[in-house]
């Protein structure tokens, strides 16, 4: 498994995208980062889209895509919860700032939509995608990606503190986990359900305990003005936890 790191952080501009991952080349996971860092035949490779909320620094690239398989008449399965759906129908895809390609063409629409249930496996060509609620300020699911050949990864998407239930469903090679500001921002960065590297480690410590180990940590979703100090703190709690975090960057590729 390969998962490439289409953008890391929650500013865009000309060399930092918002978080969107892709793995193998046909599973991406969030939508902001899509259509800009793939050619139009990239585009069409894509089997599924998963969402993890219905915020807009993660399904942006939704519509836009859209018309980019329409126009290749591709379809194409979006999986996610029903706020998400209703997100993207009422306010983006809702035939009035953009066409509706969940209902065009009609005999076969471009976009498909498919409900997450959580902790129910969906299956998908050589992977298990498992759907796991986590503490965001808006309804929000992680996603454990299994492959065949045994590999694993799970990405949290936008997510606070308290992950014990969800460490009792996920057991990755690979965590891919938002870090949003630095220590100093805790209180109102908590309070919008977000980590920094203080609450980070709570959460690997209590991933730790649970589970027996910790696997491969790759943060995302850094606000790209403060990364030199989210940089430093993170090395001081992997030095701390005697294991490696790293920050994720564009064009990052992960394998496992």
């Amino acid at each position: 498994m390969e998962i490439r790191v289409l953008g890391a952080h929650n500013c865009e501009s000309k060399s930092t995208g918002l978080t969107s991952l892709l793995i193998d080349d046909v599973l991406a996971l969030d939508a902001s980062a899509l259509t800009s860092n793939l050619s139009f035949k990239a585009q069409k490779k894509l089997r599924a889209i998963f969402i993890t909320h219905y915020h807009y620094d993660h399904l942006r690239d939704i519509p836009a895509l859209a018309m980019n398989l329409f126009l290749q008449e591709k379809s194409l399965n979006v999986y996610s919860s029903s706020p998400v759906f209703d997100a993207i129908k009422r306010y983006l895809a809702n035939n009035d700032l953009y066409p509706n390609f969940f209902e065009r063409p009609s005999l076969k629409p471009t976009l498909r939509f498919v409900e997450m249930k959580p902790y129910q496996i969906e299956k998908i060509a050589n992977y298990q995608i498992l759907a796991v609620p986590v503490n965001h300020s808006v309804p929000a699911l992680g996603y454990q990606i299994s492959s065949d050949d045994a590999k694993v990864i799970f990405y949290t998407g936008d997510t606070g503190i308290d992950l014990v239930e969800a460490w009792q469903h996920v057991s990755p090679q690979v965590l891919i986990i938002e870090v949003t500001a630095p220590d100093k921002y805790e209180e109102s960065v908590g309070r919008a359900r977000h980590l920094t590297p203080r609450l980070l480690m709570r959460e690997l410590i209590s991933f730790n305990k649970l589970r027996g180990y910790l696997p491969r940590i790759v943060t995302v979703h850094m606000n790209p003005f403060l990364e030199k100090e989210i940089n430093r703190e993170i090395s001081k709690i992997a030095t701390a936890l005697g294991t490696p975090v790293h920050l994720a960057r564009e064009g990052m590729k992960i394998k496992l």
